[in-house]
Protein backbone atom coordinates (compact mmCIF):
# COMPACT_ATOMS: atom_id res chain seq x y z
CA UNK A 1 0.00 0.00 0.00
CA UNK A 2 3.10 2.57 0.52
CA UNK A 3 4.33 1.88 -2.66
CA UNK A 4 1.22 2.54 -4.15
CA UNK A 5 1.04 5.79 -2.43
CA UNK A 6 4.27 6.67 -2.96
CA UNK A 7 3.85 6.21 -6.82
CA UNK A 8 0.80 7.82 -6.80
CA UNK A 9 2.57 11.12 -5.06
CA UNK A 10 5.50 10.97 -7.17
CA UNK A 11 3.02 11.30 -10.00
CA UNK A 12 1.17 13.97 -8.78
CA UNK A 13 4.72 15.71 -8.55
CA UNK A 14 5.68 14.87 -12.10
CA UNK A 15 2.43 16.99 -13.20
CA UNK A 16 3.35 20.00 -11.18
CA UNK A 17 6.84 20.21 -13.23
CA UNK A 18 6.34 22.47 -16.67
CA UNK A 19 7.19 20.93 -19.94
CA UNK A 20 10.37 21.66 -21.37
CA UNK A 21 9.73 24.61 -23.61
CA UNK A 22 10.31 23.82 -27.36
CA UNK A 23 10.68 26.25 -30.65
CA UNK A 24 7.63 27.77 -31.38
CA UNK A 25 9.31 30.03 -33.98
CA UNK A 26 12.54 29.46 -36.95
CA UNK A 27 13.98 32.48 -37.88
CA UNK A 28 15.65 31.67 -41.12
CA UNK A 29 18.31 34.04 -42.39
CA UNK A 30 19.19 33.30 -46.13
CA UNK A 31 21.15 35.56 -48.51
CA UNK A 32 19.69 38.89 -48.23
CA UNK A 33 16.12 38.46 -46.33
CA UNK A 34 15.78 37.03 -42.87
CA UNK A 35 12.19 35.60 -42.12
CA UNK A 36 10.13 34.09 -39.54
CA UNK A 37 8.25 31.29 -39.22
CA UNK A 38 5.92 28.58 -36.83
CA UNK A 39 8.07 25.33 -36.48
CA UNK A 40 4.61 23.92 -37.34
CA UNK A 41 4.58 25.20 -40.77
CA UNK A 42 8.28 23.32 -41.26
CA UNK A 43 6.79 20.20 -39.52
CA UNK A 44 3.52 20.17 -41.46
CA UNK A 45 5.77 20.10 -45.01
CA UNK A 46 8.10 17.82 -43.47
CA UNK A 47 5.46 15.44 -42.87
CA UNK A 48 2.98 16.18 -45.70
CA UNK A 49 4.72 17.98 -48.14
CA UNK A 50 2.36 20.40 -48.02
CA UNK A 51 3.46 24.29 -47.82
CA UNK A 52 1.33 27.16 -46.47
CA UNK A 53 1.31 30.17 -48.36
CA UNK A 54 3.58 32.17 -46.14
CA UNK A 55 6.44 29.01 -46.38
CA UNK A 56 5.63 29.33 -50.23
CA UNK A 57 6.51 32.83 -50.04
CA UNK A 58 9.43 32.31 -48.73
CA UNK A 59 10.48 29.39 -50.71
CA UNK A 60 9.94 31.51 -53.65
CA UNK A 61 12.10 34.25 -52.09
CA UNK A 62 14.94 31.56 -51.83
CA UNK A 63 14.58 29.99 -55.22
CA UNK A 64 13.74 26.86 -53.09
CA UNK A 65 11.40 24.12 -53.91
CA UNK A 66 9.54 22.67 -51.24
CA UNK A 67 10.93 19.41 -51.86
CA UNK A 68 13.86 20.00 -51.77
CA UNK A 69 13.61 21.64 -47.98
CA UNK A 70 11.45 18.34 -47.11
CA UNK A 71 14.55 16.45 -48.10
CA UNK A 72 16.75 18.54 -46.17
CA UNK A 73 14.03 18.53 -43.25
CA UNK A 74 14.07 14.67 -43.19
CA UNK A 75 17.75 13.76 -43.88
CA UNK A 76 18.20 11.05 -41.06
CA UNK A 77 21.28 10.05 -39.65
CA UNK A 78 21.19 6.52 -37.79
CA UNK A 79 22.50 7.00 -34.14
CA UNK A 80 22.83 5.57 -31.07
CA UNK A 81 21.40 7.96 -28.30
CA UNK A 82 23.74 7.11 -25.15
CA UNK A 83 26.44 6.37 -27.62
CA UNK A 84 24.93 10.38 -29.29
CA UNK A 85 25.41 11.95 -25.70
CA UNK A 86 28.47 10.23 -24.76
CA UNK A 87 30.03 11.63 -27.61
CA UNK A 88 28.64 15.03 -27.83
CA UNK A 89 30.24 15.79 -24.24
CA UNK A 90 33.76 14.67 -26.04
CA UNK A 91 36.00 17.36 -27.36
CA UNK A 92 35.19 16.05 -30.45
CA UNK A 93 31.60 16.15 -29.73
CA UNK A 94 32.39 19.92 -28.03
CA UNK A 95 33.60 20.34 -32.26
CA UNK A 96 30.88 19.46 -33.95
CA UNK A 97 28.56 21.14 -31.46
CA UNK A 98 30.27 24.18 -32.19
CA UNK A 99 30.13 23.71 -36.18
CA UNK A 100 26.25 22.41 -35.92
CA UNK A 101 25.75 26.30 -33.42
CA UNK A 102 26.98 27.87 -36.56
CA UNK A 103 24.31 26.91 -38.38
CA UNK A 104 21.39 26.37 -35.28
CA UNK A 105 21.84 28.99 -33.21
CA UNK A 106 19.64 30.33 -30.33
CA UNK A 107 18.64 33.89 -30.85
CA UNK A 108 20.11 35.31 -27.13
CA UNK A 109 23.69 33.00 -27.99
CA UNK A 110 23.69 32.07 -24.61
CA UNK A 111 24.05 27.84 -23.88
CA UNK A 112 23.69 27.96 -27.67
CA UNK A 113 25.63 24.39 -27.58
CA UNK A 114 23.69 22.89 -24.43
CA UNK A 115 20.63 23.54 -25.98
CA UNK A 116 21.72 21.92 -29.52
CA UNK A 117 23.38 18.97 -27.37
CA UNK A 118 19.68 18.64 -25.62
CA UNK A 119 17.75 18.65 -28.94
CA UNK A 120 19.94 16.72 -30.96
CA UNK A 121 19.61 13.88 -28.30
CA UNK A 122 16.12 14.12 -27.43
CA UNK A 123 15.68 13.78 -31.12
CA UNK A 124 17.89 10.91 -30.79
CA UNK A 125 15.90 9.43 -28.46
CA UNK A 126 12.87 8.95 -30.78
CA UNK A 127 13.83 6.90 -33.17
CA UNK A 128 17.59 6.01 -32.68
CA UNK A 129 18.46 8.82 -35.63
CA UNK A 130 18.56 12.73 -35.91
CA UNK A 131 16.51 14.96 -38.41
CA UNK A 132 16.77 18.49 -38.52
CA UNK A 133 12.94 19.04 -38.13
CA UNK A 134 13.11 16.48 -35.09
CA UNK A 135 15.82 19.32 -33.80
CA UNK A 136 14.16 22.09 -34.44
CA UNK A 137 10.47 20.49 -33.36
CA UNK A 138 13.27 19.95 -30.18
CA UNK A 139 15.04 22.97 -29.57
CA UNK A 140 14.63 24.44 -25.71
CA UNK A 141 13.94 27.54 -26.53
CA UNK A 142 11.04 29.30 -27.99
CA UNK A 143 12.80 30.77 -30.80
CA UNK A 144 15.88 28.90 -32.83
CA UNK A 145 17.46 30.50 -35.95
CA UNK A 146 18.74 28.95 -38.91
CA UNK A 147 21.23 30.45 -41.44
CA UNK A 148 20.32 29.07 -44.76
CA UNK A 149 23.00 29.87 -46.31
CA UNK A 150 25.73 27.29 -43.71
CA UNK A 151 23.07 24.94 -43.76
CA UNK A 152 23.03 24.21 -47.37
CA UNK A 153 26.65 24.15 -47.62
CA UNK A 154 27.08 21.87 -44.25
CA UNK A 155 24.10 19.46 -46.19
CA UNK A 156 25.72 19.15 -49.32
CA UNK A 157 29.62 18.85 -47.97
CA UNK A 158 28.09 15.75 -45.78
CA UNK A 159 25.80 14.39 -48.60
CA UNK A 160 29.09 14.00 -50.13
CA UNK A 161 31.39 12.60 -47.58
CA UNK A 162 28.87 10.62 -46.54
CA UNK A 163 28.67 8.74 -49.73
CA UNK A 164 32.37 7.76 -49.93
CA UNK A 165 32.13 6.11 -46.17
CA UNK A 166 30.97 2.53 -45.74
CA UNK A 167 28.71 1.17 -43.83
CA UNK A 168 26.84 4.34 -43.11
CA UNK A 169 23.49 4.41 -43.15
CA UNK A 170 22.77 6.86 -45.61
Amino acid sequence: MKRWMLLFSIMGLVNLIPPVQAAERVVVKYSVFQESLAVSELSNLSRTGEVSPTLQTYLEMANKKPEEVRDILNYAISVNPDQLNQMLNSFVGKYILNKAGEVIQNPISQANNNALRDALVISANTENDIRLIEVLENYPSPEVQINGDRLMELYQQFKSVAGNIPNLPF
